[in-house]
């Protein structure tokens, strides 16, 4: 039986509604960080046997970069949906898509079974995960939003933010087991291998996540536009014709974010172990673990203060932090101590990028109209991604080598230099990222307070007040 909830804001009518957001949307990157794991540990050795172990690790790799790829084709595609169906529907689909893909994977026979086959197919799949990710955040969170729209913005449109460090523990938390109770059968080639089981464990979450989501009715505004049968007939195309500058600033706004959380999550491992550190993976991701674990808390308290300072001040604000921190975190990683080198990553987690990634949400949304804000807001948030996603940790290991060559990817004569690397040049990446999203929401409005219950996207001003009632 579905659930009908009238407009407001309050916690009693909230709670149905942001809960279902952020689980579905935590159960689509337990999926997402879940092949990210596996294209380290397994992947090379089951679809790229015929390569040495470095070559094996950077195709598994690559097919883990098309996910990125495709976030912002996934973004459009079911953007355009949104905007034409409905939110509840396309969320629906997104959940199906990314669960049959990661399901899919569980069933997958390796190299040796099938030969050239297994590893197109599992590009193919991951092709599914990143198309099904890419539409999945607008919706999740306009679900959010375009319910507690009057009020409080920030604070409602975090909690569907908070299914990215959900999903990342929720992964390594069931690989640690299956690898713990599995041993050296983890990563076998046979149909038993414990690998397999976290993927099948996705087609439950996905049954829990249909289940709680079909319970939830249309979003009110979206709703309206459909009694009133406004929706826009080519989502994309109005959205680009009034509103490319707000899509644009959108993307370099996310930079600031995407780029150092898979520093933080990512690149710290492989700097962490080196030999300069000398610490071992355990103490890393016990910290990572940590921070994650304090941001499923900072992030709704910082979405809720960017309601009460300012959505555009409060991000600019976090844009100056991160450059001040990028410094300071490589000093407290480069003391070798593990307290004082989880210390910084736990602050790089659940400070740092809490600050922008909480009311980020809200940021991007609240400044298309009804009839297009899917579409909109999910243009501007997965244009960002092949640039500041996947590419960020490979950027940061060159900066930090000074060189790497491309014999993996079959150049043997050919290298990416830039001189001699160190941690400073990796700093200054982070500072320079900072510079860009500073810059880009410089251009954007301010919007915490106006009324975004318009359906069309060139009214919504700063000049229009939401009303207190």
């Amino acid at each position: 039986m579905s659930t009908s909830f009238s407009e407001g804001d309050n916690v009693r009518q909230m709670t149905p509604i942001i809960l279902p957001s952020m689980i579905g949307t935590a159960i689509e990157w337990y999926d997402f960080f879940l092949y990210g794991t596996m294209a380290t540990l397994v992947f090379p050795k089951l679809f790229f046997p015929e390569t040495d172990q470095a070559v094996g690790t950077l195709l598994a790799l690559v097919t883990f970069l098309v996910g990125f790829v495709a976030r912002p084709f996934g973004g459009a595609f079911f953007g355009h949906l949104g905007d034409r169906i409905g939110r509840k529907s396309t969320l629906i689909a997104t959940l199906l898509l990314m669960g049959i893909s990661t399901l899919i994977i569980g069933f997958l026979p390796g190299y040796a079974v099938i030969g050239v086959a297994a590893p197109l197919i599992l590009a193919l799949l991951r092709l599914g995960q990143g198309l099904g990710v890419g539409g999945e955040w607008g919706g999740s969170v306009l679900l959010a939003m375009e319910y507690g729209y009057r009020r409080n913005r920030g604070f409602w449109a975090s909690w569907p933010q908070m299914g990215v460090p959900i999903g990342l523990l929720a992964s390594t938390i069931v690989v640690n087991i299956m690898q713990a109770v599995s041993s050296s059968n983890f990563g076998a080639g046979a149909w038993n291998a414990g690998w397999r089981i976290p993927f099948f464990i996705s087609a439950l979450l996905i049954l829990v996540g249909l289940y709680i989501r079909l319970r939830v009715l249309e979003t009110p505004l979206f709703a309206r536009i459909k009694q009133e049968g406004r929706e826009a007939q080519a989502p994309i195309l109005d959205v680009f014709r009034y509103s490319t500058p707000e899509i644009l600033l959108s993307a370099g706004a996310r930079f600031v974010e995407q780029a150092p959380f898979y520093l933080f999550t990512v690149f710290v491992i492989t700097y962490g172990i080196s030999k300069s550190i000398g610490l071992d993976r355990g103490t890393i991701l016990n910290a990572i673990t940590v921070g994650a674990v304090i941001e499923l808390f900072t992030i709704p308290v910082f979405g809720y203060l960017s309601d009460r300072v300012g959505r555009r001040i409060w991000y600019l604000i976090g844009c100056v932090l991160m450059a001040a921190f990028a410094f300071p975190y490589f000093l407290l990683m480069n003391s070798g101590n593990g307290i004082i080198f989880g210390l910084g990553v736990v602050l790089s987690l659940c400070v740092f990028h809490a600050w922008i990634y909480g009311p980020q949400a809200a940021l991007i949304a609240e400044r298309f109209g009804t009839k297009s804000r899917y579409s909109g807001s999910s243009l501007g948030y997965q244009l960002a991604s092949p640039f500041a996603g996947g590419l960020a940790p490979i950027i940061a290991l060159v900066l930090l080598k000074g060189q790497t060559n491309l014999a993996v990817l079959g150049l043997p004569k050919t290298t990416i230099s830039i001189g001699a690397g160190s941690w400073q040049a990796v700093s200054i990446y982070i500072v320079v990222l900072a510079v860009i999203s500073f810059l880009s929401v410089l251009g954007l409005k301010e919007l915490t307070r106006a009324d975004i219950s318009d359906p069309e996207v060139y009214r919504i001003t700063e000049a229009t007040l939401v009303g207190e009632d």
